[in-house]
């Protein structure tokens, strides 16, 4: 938990980064389509892993009434962003490799974006699982592999600086990159999209949807280039 990831470092920048609306994918592509998924059934208690500044959770009360709310992140000055924002919510330190609650705790488990920051993916899994009670949804918003494959070096660029298009390369090996933008630098980890889906079937979960949402606003360069090569996919899984 407290290896170096960049996360402590860099919590300022992603902090400025989020605000309260979100950064460009979280506001104009994952979260309407996750709002119309957790309208159509109500959530008496909620995990976010890998809160993060809390965003996510504060969303969840505000939005779709979930009273019963918890946020764990392993980066403490995210910890601290999260209870100054929303000094009545429930933010704890952990990791999502050890999740400090009983068995089948939550029936809503969130991971919004974080997969690819978590070292070991398998314990990771396993533990969300374990704590969604039986009926219960894990949620995952995860960054398309075949993004994170090339890292930062995805986009190919001519010389004025416009994207041609994206490269994939080393896609069925998992590996650590640096990455790096506005003043936030973090080790994100690449695995193909079958190991992720080979965990969690492993766990006895099933999946109920998978979506790759276009963006549906924000500025139109964004939305443009976001739509040419979409970077997040979404998926709901059910525990039996």
């Amino acid at each position: 938990m407290n290896a170096d990831n960049g996360w402590n470092t860099s919590a300022p920048a992603w902090i400025e980064s989020q605000g309260e609306n979100g950064d460009f994918t979280r506001q104009f592509v994952l979260d309407p389509v996750i709002d119309a998924w957790l309208a159509e059934r109500p959530f008496r208690s909620a995990l976010d892993v890998g809160c993060g500044e809390g965003r996510f959770c504060r969303r969840l009360r505000q939005r779709h009434g979930i009273a019963d709310i918890t946020g764990i992140d392993p980066t403490e000055p995210l910890i601290a962003a999260a209870r100054a924002k929303d000094p009545a919510g429930s933010y704890r330190v952990a990791s999502a490799e050890d999740l400090p609650f009983a068995d089948g705790r939550f029936d809503l488990t969130v991971s919004y974006l974080t997969l690819i920051d978590i070292p070991d993916i398998e314990r990771a899994i396993a533990e969300m699982a374990r704590v969604t009670a039986p009926g219960g949804t894990l949620l995952i918003a995860n960054l398309n592999p075949f993004i994170t494959a090339s890292g930062g070096t995805a986009w190919v660029k001519d010389e004025t600086g416009a994207k041609r298009f994206v490269q994939v390369d080393t896609y069925l090996e998992e590996h650590a990159d640096w990455q790096a933008w506005r003043g936030i630098r973090i080790l994100n980890h690449h695995r193909p999209l079958s190991r992720y889906m080979t965990l969690l079937l492993a766990c006895g979960l099933r999946l109920r949807r998978f979506d790759e949402p276009p963006a549906i606003g924000g500025p139109a360069e964004a939305r443009a280039a976001y739509n040419r090569v979409p970077y997040a996919h979404l998926m709901e899984w059910t525990k039996d």
